[in-house]
Formats: structure tokens, sequence, C-alpha cells
């Protein structure tokens, strides 16, 4: 990892607009995205040679390469477990240029989430192992398995549904701020929290992502190359994956804590390979599918201790000015939800300065993928 170290510099970020529905398809999406990214960092199409997304995206490499108009691609992976390969993605990129498999890298993710059906509507095929031992009793969608361990979370420690308020509400602001995203001109209220229809309890309407259409994407390429591109670079410090031993996705049926997810394994990998600490992070990009992602997380990572995440959130803590200000373009939940990798994007936007709602003098930030399955995480800095 040491080889991996400010190697490697994120140098274009790239994204569409973000809708309940977009009339594009995810092809279209995907490239328009790629195209912004390319521009942003002042490279052209015919000069990437690497590929990173996410085994659920529907577009694949060649399509892509075609349509855009690359070169000869000499890397190109795919990362499996949904929003969980977001940060791995760029982790991908950043060893391949740095072991020189390849010059110019381009991850991405394209969704239609938002008007395309729900993944766990499909009743006709067979379900995986993991699922036989939670669709059929009931935890039907992953709102239903991330709701037992909030759940089990909230009597092991005795967090609150204030403290997950606290996590939408900070989401919440932040997206207010930002003209991007779905929820800029909608505030959120405590009584609105509080009186919102339960999905699946405890976890309400707010406590949960919103569904999205849109994609982004990012380029990497080599800390020489990345000082000739059109921005400040935004160097790759430390990156991690993390699959903790007999993990059951979701719910973690089957390790000795169910709340210690796959966070913990990937943070000790991370923090091992950084020069600097949970102290040192001026900022966070922390996955938010759900509220309750965001104690366990907060934990994992080492910013407070065990069950010390609901406590946490108090007193503005994740709020711009506070101990630890959070998803500040707005998140999963109140940005868009594209599988983690607006977060990538928007850690990129702090460390050059340019987010709607900016933390005076951030050099650092803390980006992960989703917690609850197998995980990856960035560490990044300026």
């Amino acid at each position: 990892m040491a080889g991996l170290r400010d190697a490697t510099a994120i140098v274009g970020i790239g994204e569409t607009p973000f809708a309940k529905r977009l009339p594009e398809d995810e092809k279209t999406l995907a490239c328009r995205a790629v195209l912004a990214a390319l521009d942003d960092a002042g490279i052209a199409p015919g000069e990437v040679d690497a590929l990173a997304s996410y085994t659920m995206e529907e577009t694949d490499e060649v399509e892509l390469a075609k349509a855009v108009g690359f070169g000869d691609l000499t890397f190109f992976s795919k990362v499996g477990y949904g929003g969980g390969g977001s940060c791995a993605t760029v982790a991908h990129l950043a060893a391949a240029i740095a072991t020189g498999q390849a010059t110019v890298g381009v991850a991405w993710r394209s969704r239609k989430r938002g008007s395309g059906p729900r993944p766990w509507r499909n009743t006709t095929a067979q379900l995986p192992t993991p699922a036989q031992w939670t669709r059929p009793y009931g935890l039907l969608r992953p709102v239903d398995e991330i709701a037992m361990l909030a759940r089990r979370y909230m009597h092991e420690y005795g967090a609150t549904r204030d403290h997950l308020f606290n996590v939408a509400l900070a989401c919440r602001n932040r997206a207010n701020q930002n003209p991007a995203a779905v929820m800029y001109d909608r505030p959120l209220t405590r009584e609105m929290y509080m009186t919102s229809r339960w999905i699946s309890e405890p976890l309400c309407l707010f406590d949960n992502c919103l569904e999205t259409d849109g994609a982004l994407a990012c380029v990497i390429v080599s800390r020489e190359r990345a000082r000739d591109c059109r921005h400040t670079p935004v160097y790759v410090h430390s990156a991690a994956q993390g699959l903790p031993a007999q993990h059951h996705g979701m719910v973690n049926y089957w390790n000795d804590d169910p709340l210690t997810g796959p966070a913990w394994t990937a943070a000790r990998h991370l923090w091992k390979h950084a020069d600097f600490t949970p102290q040192d992070v001026d900022v966070a990009q922390i996955y938010d599918a759900f509220t309750a992602l965001i104690p366990l997380s907060l934990e994992g990572y080492g910013f407070c201790g065990r069950g010390e995440g609901g406590a946490f959130t108090e007193g503005g803590a994740l709020e711009i000015g506070g101990l630890l200000p959070l998803n500040t373009g707005g998140g999963g939940l109140s940005e868009a939800y594209v599988h983690g990798f607006n977060l990538i994007n928007e850690g990129v936007k702090q460390l050059r300065g340019t987010s709607t709602a900016q933390v005076p003098g951030a050099a650092t930030c803390l980006v992960t993928a989703g917690e609850g399955v197998p995980t990856s995480a960035l560490l990044l800095r300026s």
C-alpha cells in the first residue's frame, strides 16, 4: 500500500442531472457522465485505457468504449455487492495506474432506479443462498434487513429515533444548499420526520435513501500526470476493501457481533496505510442508504467508541462547523442515490473547495461505500 499512497489522483468528475425519472436510457446517461468527467479533467476520450464499475452496472465496457471513443483498454474491472463497490472502483484504477497497467482510468455508475424496477420484485428467479435465510421469513427488502440491525443497535446501546433524525436532517440541510440535489427545495423538520409513515419499523420514510435516475463518473491518473490537468489534484491517499469472516450480507447472522460489519474490516486496512487518523478527517462522505448505517459506520471507522455512534450525532456534530461535517452534497438520503458514487464526487468537490456546502479549509476526506455488505473506502487529500 505504500506504493499506492498519494500515487494517483482524481482529476475529473462528471454527473448528469438527478431526478425520479429521466428520459435517457442508462447507456446514454453513462456516456454523458463520462464525457463530462473527461472534459473536467481536460483529457481526450482516446487517452482512456482503463475502466472500472459495478457488477450491477448495465452499460458494459465494450459499449461504453465504442460510444465514447476510447483507445485500447489495458485494464477493466467490475466490483460486486452494489453500493459496497463504489470506492473500490477508484481503488482498482489507482492500483492499476500505480503499477503501470494503465495511465488514464475512468470509474462510473449509471442507474435508473427511480423509474426502473426494484431488484427484489422478481419472484421467478431462484433466491441466492444468503437470501434463502431472509426472504422467506419476511426480510424482503434491504430496508427490512437494516431495520433488524437498527432495532438491535437501539436495544443494545439506547440509540433513539432522534439520533436517526439527526442524520436525516444533516443530509437534508446540505441538500437544501445544493441546486443539483433532488431535495434542494424541500426542507425537513422533526415533526415531518416523526410523523412520517413506517417503511420497516424502526425506519420511517426519511430514514430511507432516494430512488433516483442519474449517472456519475470520475477520472484517475498518476500523481505526475495530475499536475498538468485542469484542476487541483485530489490524491487517493489510502484505499481498502472489507469482507469480514463468516459474513452474511446485510444481516450479519453468523458474525460474533452482528453490529460490527464490513466497515470494521475495511477501516483497519484503511488506517493502517494512512498518514493520518480519524481525528484528522475534515469532512466525511459516509454511505447513507439508510440513516442507521451512519452510527454503525462512525464506530467502524473509528470516530467514536462502540455504542457511541448515536450520541455522536448530537449537538449538530454532523453539520457544517460540527465535529464531522457529513455528506455535504446531501448524500443518498437527499441528493441522489446512485449506489454511492455521488459521495466520491462530493469528496472531490470539498477538497477542490467547490462544494455548495464547503467546509472551510477542508484538506482530508473519508469516503465510504455501503455498510452491511462487502464494502470499500477511500481517504482523499488535497
